[in-house]
């Protein structure tokens, strides 16, 4: 009895477990049923929608680029033309600094020359300023750099004369009496140490009895020419 009870349990496990798989299988076949053609037909409808939004958005992609690169083409033209109107801009600012046509100032040097102190022997006029000893003073701070230079207030252009009339100089038709102040704007490190070079302008004025006073400044500030300039 027992043998048979046992033997029945095991046909009736094997049972229910072909009953299972079998509706396990026929589960999955139900599910992966074929499609019918309307299923079909839409899901193709659906792929080339895909395939077609796909292009479309590479289009788009590289017409976004292409219009990427012309707008860093154009922004670098125009960063090429406000280089050239800045360049422009600044070479005129500085032509009308020289000919005197705006206001200036900035850091420079003043430098003053007096009369030397007249023993009472020998020609006075070995010891007073003349125009040379303005023009060498003047010249030497071009050189080195000056891009506005004035004496006795009276800013110089590339049309200014200086005459020497005696105890007097005339500036551009001004005559001023000694001490003969010249204002220069640059750099003050360097138009210093260009009239203090040994044997420079500054040891000549010396020995031709000149006295001569450097100062650096960080305040120089000149007034434009109004006006026409006298020819």
């Amino acid at each position: 009895m027992k043998t048979n009870r046992v033997i029945f349990s095991l046909v009736c496990l094997v049972l229910g477990f072909l009953v299972a798989y079998s509706y396990q299988l026929t589960q999955r076949e139900e599910k992966a049923a074929p499609l019918t053609d309307s299923q079909w037909k839409k899901t193709v409808e659906l792929r080339n929608e895909l395939i077609a939004e796909e292009k479309k958005n590479r289009e788009l992609a590289e017409e976004l680029h292409k219009k990427q690169n012309e707008v860093l083409q154009f922004e670098k033209k125009l960063a090429d033309e406000e280089k050239v109107l800045s360049g422009m801009a600044e070479e005129a600012e500085q032509l009308r600094r020289y000919l005197g046509k705006v206001k200036v100032s900035g850091k420079g040097l003043i430098v003053t020359l007096d009369d030397g102190k007249y023993p009472y022997e020998g020609d006075v006029n070995n010891y007073i300023v003349h125009e040379h000893h303005i023009f060498k003073v003047v010249n030497e701070l071009y050189l080195s750099g000056a891009y506005a230079v004035a004496i006795n207030g009276q800013r110089l252009t590339r049309r200014s004369y200086i005459v020497c009339n005696g105890p007097v100089i005339t500036v551009d038709g001004k005559q001023f009496p000694a001490p003969f102040v010249i204002t220069a704007l640059g750099d003050p490190n360097v138009l210093e140490k260009a009239l203090n070079m040994r044997g420079g302008v500054k040891d000549q004025l010396v020995s031709e009895n000149i006295v001569v006073k450097i100062e650096k400044s960080n305040s120089v500030e000149m007034e434009p020419i109004l006006g026409d300039h006298p020819s």
